[in-house]
C-alpha cells in the first residue's frame, strides 16, 4: 500500500481541502524559502512549489521542497514539460519520490518567450496531460514510458491544472476530461474572480461526473490594488477580472486596499465553498504569504485537520 499524503488524506476524509502557493527566488538563498515556510505552515495542506513560473530562472522546484520540507511544510511539487524531455522527466518523478515529496502537479509550462530566456530552446518534448499519463503509469503500472518495468515504483498523489475562463468556454471540460481520463487525481484551477462564470463550468463538469472522480480545488488569490486588478483584467491571457471586482478594489479608502483585497478574496472562499463539487481551494498568495492565516481565518477553514494512516 503506498503512503498516502496529507493532502490525500485530507480530501479523501471529505474534509474541505487548503493548499498555499510559493514561489522559488532568483537566487540560492534557503532562507527565502525557510521565511514563506513558517508563514504558511499550520495553514495549509500543501504547498505548490513552482517550477520556472513564467519561465524566469529560479531555484529548482524539488530543492526548494526539500527545504520547506524541513520547516514542516508537505511540498507538492511542480513539474513542467518546458526545459526536459520524457527522460529527465522520468528521472525527476522518481527523485521527488525517493527524496519524500508526495504530490506532483503536472504541467506544460509558460512558454520561454515570456521569460527572461527567451532565446532559450523550449523542449515540449510531451505536454501535461501525456506527463500526466507517464506519471500514471511508473505509479501504478511499474513501467516506464518505453515499457521497461520499475523495480520500486513513485507513490505520488497526481494533480494537473485547469482554467475554467480561457476561450473556447464549451472546450474547458473537455479537456478538464482528458486530464481525468489521463490520471489526474486533484486539479487546482486558475484563480477565479468571475464566480457566477466558474459555478457555469461546474454545472457542466457535474453534468459529465467529473467531480465524482478527481478533486477539485478552486483558485483563489487576495488582491493588493486597484492596479493590479486592472492589470489581471486586462493584460493576463486567460484570467477573467469583472468590472464589479476592480470597481471594489478602486473604491476602498486609501491606505485599506489590502484589506479590502482579502474581505474580497475570503468572499469568493464562500461562495465557491457552496458550490457542488469544489473539494476545497488552492489559495494563491505569491510573494503576499502573509495574509494567508488572516484569509484562511476569516473564512473558517481554521485549524486545519490533522489525520494520519
Amino acid at each position: 500500500m503506498k503512503a498516502r499524503s496529507n493532502l490525500e488524506r485530507v480530501l479523501e476524509s471529505g474534509a474541505f481541502a487548503v493548499t498555499g502557493e510559493l514561489g522559488p527566488p532568483q537566487s540560492a538563498d534557503p532562507e527565502v524559502i525557510r521565511e514563506k515556510a513558517r508563514l504558511l505552515k499550520g495553514y495549509v495542506d500543501a504547498v505548490n512549489v513552482t517550477d520556472g513560473q513564467t519561465a524566469i530562472v529560479r531555484m529548482a522546484s524539488w530543492a526548494a521542497c526539500l527545504i520547506g520540507m524541513s520547516e514542516g511544510l508537505e511540498p507538492t511539487v511542480q513539474m513542467t514539460c518546458r526545459d526536459r524531455n520524457r527522460i529527465a522527466l522520468q528521472m525527476d518523478i522518481l527523485g521527488v519520490s525517493a527524496l519524500g515529496m508526495k504530490n506532483l502537479l503536472c504541467l506544460t509550462g509558460d512558454h520561454q518567450i515570456f521569460g527572461n530566456h527567451p532565446q532559450a530552446k523550449g523542449v515540449f518534448d510531451i505536454d501535461g496531460i501525456q506527463l500526466l499519463q507517464m506519471a500514471k503509469n511508473m505509479r501504478d503500472e511499474k513501467k516506464f514510458q518505453s515499457g521497461d518495468e520499475i523495480s520500486v515504483s513513485p507513490s505520488l498523489f497526481i494533480g494537473a491544472a485547469a482554467n475554467p475562463f480561457a476561450d473556447p468556454f464549451d472546450f474547458r471540460v473537455i479537456r478538464l476530461a482528458k486530464k481525468v481520463a489521463a490520471g489526474a487525481d486533484f486539479i487546482q484551477t486558475q484563480i477565479i474572480y468571475n464566480v457566477e462564470r466558474f459555478a457555469r463550468w461546474m454545472e457542466a463538469v457535474r453534468q459529465r461526473g467529473l467531480h465524482k472522480k478527481v478533486y477539485i480545488l478552486a483558485g483563489v488569490a487576495p488582491i493588493k490594488s486597484a492596479g493590479a486588478a486592472r492589470y489581471m483584467k486586462t493584460r493576463v491571457p486567460g484570467m477573467d477580472v469583472p468590472d464589479e471586482v476592480v470597481e471594489r478594489m478602486a473604491s476602498a479608502p486609501k491606505g485599506e486596499a489590502k484589506r479590502v483585497g482579502i474581505d474580497l478574496c475570503v468572499d469568493i472562499i464562500n461562495q465557491v465553498r457552496q458550490i457542488e463539487g469544489v473539494a476545497g481551494i488552492h489559495l494563491m498568495a505569491i510573494e503576499w504569504e502573509e495574509a494567508v492565516a488572516e484569509i484562511c481565518e476569516k473564512a473558517g477553514l481554521l485549524p486545519r485537520p490533522q489525520l494520519s494512516d
